[in-house]
């Protein structure tokens, strides 16, 4: 009675829900200790707290013997909880191994176009996962974790549903195109940069002739530097602005009253 699905729970993908992982792994959960006393009468609000205590994900490790993880992907195939309280376990951020148990958990159960609306916003999740496996502990991330969900076959050692391709769902369903987190940061690079080439444009450019122009407004005025010529004052030298005299020659200032010579006495 414990192992049974619960009464009035909806059949998946034209099965019992239990029956999305295989029968060697399910019976080996059924037999292990820790789904006889851990996940016994277990709820969607008490599974919390079990998932908060995993320090890893997988399927089975060492003798074919099933990770906690796994056993409570179970329990909640078993007990079908709403879909707003799946979608809760999505949204802690606080807790990344109830986040990928609810992943794997909607990558099995929910349609396609509402794993890829859900799934794909957590390839921004760069924290990292522990991995328990048959050769031991490995390390792996949350977007690639995700992003095995959302294109590979296996993960944790279970065969997920077909699912159709995102461009299928595109036309059809009217999926909304992905965003790629690499465009948008190329566009606002390139948003950047054109802003800073419009602010240097409208202070203005001088071209190789010396000219200035100014580009910010409807009319463009040019300044000819060729024919100005430069001030002494700009070469450098230092000359007073008031008119300048030469220094007299000696014979050049003469007397304006008529000479007194010693012969006409």
């Amino acid at each position: 009675m414990a192992n049974t699905t619960v009464r009035g729970a909806t059949s998946v993908h034209g099965t019992n829900p239990q029956y999305l992982i295989e029968t060697v792994i399910r019976s080996r959960i059924y037999e292990s200790l820790y789904w006889k006393e851990q996940c016994f009468a277990l709820t969607a609000e008490t599974l919390i707290d079990k998932a908060i205590e995993l320090n890893s994900i997988g399927g089975v490790y060492g003798n074919q013997r099933p990770t906690h993880f796994m056993c409570l992907l179970l329990k909640l195939l078993q007990i079908q909880p709403e879909k707003e309280i799946l979608i809760e376990y999505l949204l802690v951020d606080e807790f990344k191994y109830l986040r990928a148990l609810a992943a794997l958990y909607i990558r099995l159960v929910f349609r396609p176009s509402e794993v890829f609306e859900l799934l794909e916003p957590l390839l921004k999740d760069y924290r990292k996962l522990r991995v328990r496996n048959m050769s031991g502990y490995a390390l792996t991330y949350m977007d690639e974790y995700v992003d095995e969900l959302l294109r590979e076959e296996r993960v944790c050692d279970i065969i997920l549903p077909r699912m159709t391709k995102r461009e299928v769902l595109e036309e059809v369903e009217g999926l909304a195109p992905r965003a790629s987190l690499l465009l948008d940061a190329m566009k606002a690079e390139s948003d950047s940069d054109s802003g800073g080439e419009g602010r240097r444009g409208r202070q203005g450019a001088r071209n190789g002739d010396g000219d200035v122009e100014m580009r910010g407004s409807s009319r463009s005025v040019s300044v000819k530097s060729e024919g100005r010529s430069r001030s002494p004052a700009e070469s450098g030298r230092f000359v007073s602005r008031s008119p300048t005299r030469s220094p007299a020659s000696p014979g050049q200032f003469r007397s304006r009253t008529p000479s007194m010579s010693p012969d006409r006495e």
